[in-house]
């Protein structure tokens, strides 16, 4: 206890309570309200503080997940119609640089010339990134290999429209590592815990996108708007290449995955 006499007791750093970040920005909800033209739309955040296991940012933070969600819905919605994808997401739309976006990947792509073939199929998606920042429209040609729970992309055609475009070998390298980034997290990537803690350690499990299966084909059409305020690019990729990924798997398979990694649930399948 005499060791102690006059040593100033210091309490325990105390952390600033989570806050939600509000939209448009958003933190998990980013990206949760679609840009699209509905009669009607009810859009309903719940705000955790407290979490089982303690998280962190992950990179355009909702937006993936939100994104994924939504362009798989516009998919369903789609062929709930009897609409061809495309065509159903350019009828609800009245951002005419939304629409654009949309146009150039599906015409690069060649869309409308597209057959599909046992086990592959063709994929589309679109977000603009925080809804005031980037536009970007992603198409994949994807092929499930049977019994093995693989997936190939044998094409990947991109349009984006960052505003003016002074550097447009920049954008293309920020869409390139967004989209193979985003086809690692939703086929491949997660992190395991039991609900209370982690249970992976260390790199050398965990699953991650290689170089054998990265897209055979990548192609990026930068829309230049030259006097347009600049839009940033770096993460407007990641949500509309999760969805294309869903998408040209249900076309391919026949079957909605609707979890994510996707090789997981197809592995599970076969």
């Amino acid at each position: 206890g005499d060791l102690l006499a006059g040593v100033e007791v210091v309490p325990p750093f105390v952390p600033t309570p989570p806050k939600p970040i509000p939209q448009p920005n958003g933190g998990g909800d980013r990206n949760a309200i679609p840009l699209y033209r509905f009669a009607n739309q009810s859009i309903v955040s719940q705000f955790l503080p407290d979490m089982p296991v303690r998280v962190s940012a992950l990179r355009g933070l909702g937006a993936h997940l939100n994104i994924f969600a939504l362009e798989s819905a516009m998919d369903e919605l789609a062929a709930a119609a009897g609409r061809d994808p495309v065509a159903f997401r350019l009828a609800h739309l009245d951002d005419p640089r939304a629409a654009e976006v949309i146009r150039r990947a599906a015409a690069r792509f060649g869309w409308s010339r597209y057959r599909p073939r046992p086990n592959r199929g063709r994929g589309f998606a679109f977000a603009r990134y925080k809804n005031h920042g980037a536009y970007c429209a992603v198409a994949l040609d994807v092929e499930r290999i049977p019994d093995e729970g693989r997936l190939v992309v044998h094409r990947a055609v991109v349009a984006v429209d960052s505003g003016e475009a002074v550097n447009p070998d920049g954008i293309r390298n920020q869409v390139e590592g967004g989209l193979l980034q985003s086809l690692s997290w939703t086929a491949y990537e997660a992190a395991g815990h039991d609900g209370t803690r982690r249970t992976d350690y260390d790199w050398s499990g965990y699953p991650i996108l290689r170089f054998a299966d990265v897209p055979h084909s990548v192609v990026v059409e930068v829309i230049d708007r030259p006097g347009t305020p600049f839009l940033g690019t770096g993460e407007c990729a990641q949500g509309p290449t999760a969805a294309a990924l869903a998408n040209a798997l249900a076309a391919a398979t026949g079957v909605r995955t609707r979890s994510m990694p996707l090789a997981g649930g197809l592995a599970t399948r076969s």
